[in-house]
């Protein structure tokens, strides 16, 4: 080799280190900090509905574009990671969460060079981005499955579930699907059933065969590699079946929504095998310092706790579905839930709505107070001590919105189990922007129909409004990302025999918070009693209406909220 060319191979060599030293500088997928937090501790996750939240070509459906323009948004809000509900090619026969190729993007959704633009973006803003993953089952259309139903012999014949029924007309066992009729599909030309927990055109993978593994674990690499910073993994209860096929027990006479028996899921959902897997996919993410969340429901924190494995070595958030059910203001019930959590063998993970659940504007307003309440339960879950999921348009009071008639019903469930299960459609409205024709979502017509009350909630106005429910939680967001009590402080509750108001204390090192949420309709006083804690008097950092602090006692508006600095 000459002279020259050993120089220029130095030289590429050194520009080479040089560029993955300052890749990893500087990026904040790698941030951790002086005291060993992940980036995802610290973070607040923003889910996002791809379909509902902004429509760049006017076709009436969200797109990845849309969610590129909206960044400077989120970035403003105080969003630190967005999860991307399913933008994968599928047939839409479960609007996504039936996924035909899973690297690639929908055409609906753009491109792959889309997807790039928006990865770089969102990094130039520090701002994560998480996909869904289906990792349960695939779509019927789905390279793997239409070679697996070809013959018995075809090499994906074993990536699926395929049995013999019982009989003729008969399948396998009495396992019903969660979307209403049995759990099996009889396929003519192999003469065999396949199972499906979800939809027909959603089947099962077998997780029991390693190739199954092998290639899954592969698709989470593929994207990491491309900017994804994590996943939120789908349905993962239901990754294993009994290989006995025992019939599941029934709970009770009578039928659910769908006209089916009312089943105990024993022998198809939970089984301990499901951990293996979560360990796997937790390895692999760890190449990449990714984060894996969980849609983990779960009957207690003890049943939580398997989520985050021995040592936290599989989910870092595992979504606490038992903290959406309490469903109404009661402070006694949230300290329940808190206290459980709390002490819970990782680190929390607070959620009170998301594309599945019914808005919690609804679920938790009275009809009269609904933006004073909306506040009251931001400042609740964004001053936790974990890490929040909030979801689109829950900041600007985005409401609940079901359809009324069955002919307009878009989701399946809905069309399925009408009028008793009216479908999720009500809470996948598209986004609220400002007061124009169709909320400022699209110029074209809207997949789904915009609430009424867009024009009073939507982005534009409440940005003009200091006490709107956006402006609020600009405002808690702002405090949770600077005050390290908020961030890292140990929780401890206050006036815990309190009915009306749920009080607690965040304390890091000589710092502390205290947040005081009156959950009535009604003016409350509390004492905090903050001599036995080892501080003296509250200052506010945040308030609503006259709620204030005089001492350590802390007077509250109906549905007030204070939140305040506490001093030695």
């Amino acid at each position: 080799m000459n002279k020259l060319a050993s120089r220029l191979v130095t030289l590429l060599v050194s520009l080479c280190m040089a560029g993955s030293i300052a890749t990893a500088q500087t990026s904040p997928s790698h941030a951790v900090d002086a005291e060993g937090h992940q980036w995802w501790q610290h973070a607040v996750f923003y889910e996002i509905y791809p379909r509902s939240f902004a429509d760049s070509n006017n076709d009436g459906v969200g797109d990845l574009r849309g969610i590129t323009s909206k960044l400077d948004y989120l970035k403003d809000l105080g969003v630190d990671a967005i999860w991307i509900s399913p933008c994968f090619p599928s047939p839409q026969v479960d609007f996504g969460y039936d996924v035909s190729d899973y690297e690639n993007i929908d055409p609906m959704y753009g491109t792959l060079e889309d997807f790039d633009v928006l990865a770089s973006e969102a990094k130039k803003r520090d701002i994560h981005i998480i996909f869904d993953f289906v990792v349960n089952h695939t779509s019927d259309q789905h390279k793997w499955f239409l070679d697996s139903k070809s013959s018995r012999t075809s090499a994906h014949r074993d990536w699926y579930i395929w049995r013999d029924g019982k009989g003729p007309g008969e399948p396998p066992n009495n396992w019903v699907s969660l979307f209403g009729g049995p759990a099996w599909k009889f396929d003519p030309v192999t003469n065999q059933y396949y199972y499906h927990f979800f939809y027909a055109e959603q089947p099962d993978l077998n997780w029991r065969n390693p190739a199954v593994k092998d290639a899954m674990f592969d698709v989470t690499r593929w994207w990491y590699k491309r900017g994804v910073a994590g996943f939120r993994l789908d349905a993962v209860e239901t990754l294993f079946e009994d290989p006995g096929l025992h019939d599941n027990p029934i709970l009770r006479p009578g039928k659910n929504a769908y006209g089916d028996a009312i089943e105990e899921n024993k022998y198809n959902t939970k089984l301990p095998e499901l951990h293996d897997v979560l360990r796997g996919l937790r390895k692999v993410a760890d190449e990449s310092n990714a984060v894996l969340i969980g849609e983990t429901w779960t009957a207690d924190v003890a049943e939580l706790n398997q989520y985050y494995g021995e040592g936290n070595n599989e989910l870092q958030l595992p979504m606490d579905f038992l903290f959406t059910m309490v469903n109404k203001l009661s402070p006694a019930e949230f300290r329940k839930q808190i206290a459980a959590v709390d002490g819970a063998s990782g680190w929390p993970t607070f959620v009170i709505s998301n594309h599945d659940i019914a808005r919690s504007y609804d679920r938790y307003g009275d009809g009269q107070h609904n933006d004073q309440i909306a506040k009251l339960m931001a400042a609740l879950y964004l001053t936790l001590r974990g890490t929040p999921i909030m979801y689109y348009g829950e900041e600007i009071g985005m409401k609940t919105t079901p359809p009324t008639r069955r002919e307009d019903v878009k989701d399946p469930i809905g069309r399925t189990g009408w009028p008793e299960e009216k479908g999720r459609d009500g809470e996948r409205t598209p986004m609220q922007w400002d007061s124009s024709e169709n909320a400022g979502f699209s110029r074209g017509t809207p997949w789904l129909p915009v609430p009424a009350t867009y024009k009073t909630h939507n982005v534009a106005e409440e940005s003009k409004d200091p006490n709107s429910v956006l402006e609020f939680y600009k405002e808690v967001l702002k405090l949770r990302h600077t005050n390290r009590a908020l961030l890292d402080g140990n929780y401890t509750p206050l006036n815990e025999s309190d009915a009306n108001v749920l009080c607690y204390l965040r304390v890091y090192k000589d710092q502390g918070v205290v947040v005081a949420l009156n959950m009535s309709d009604a003016p409350q006083k509390v004492s905090l009693e903050l001599k036995g804690k080892g501080f003296f008097s509250a200052k506010s950092l945040l308030a609503t209406g006259k709620s204030a602090a005089k001492g350590d006692e802390v007077s509250l508006e109906p549905y007030g909220v204070f939140i305040g600095e506490v001093t030695k």
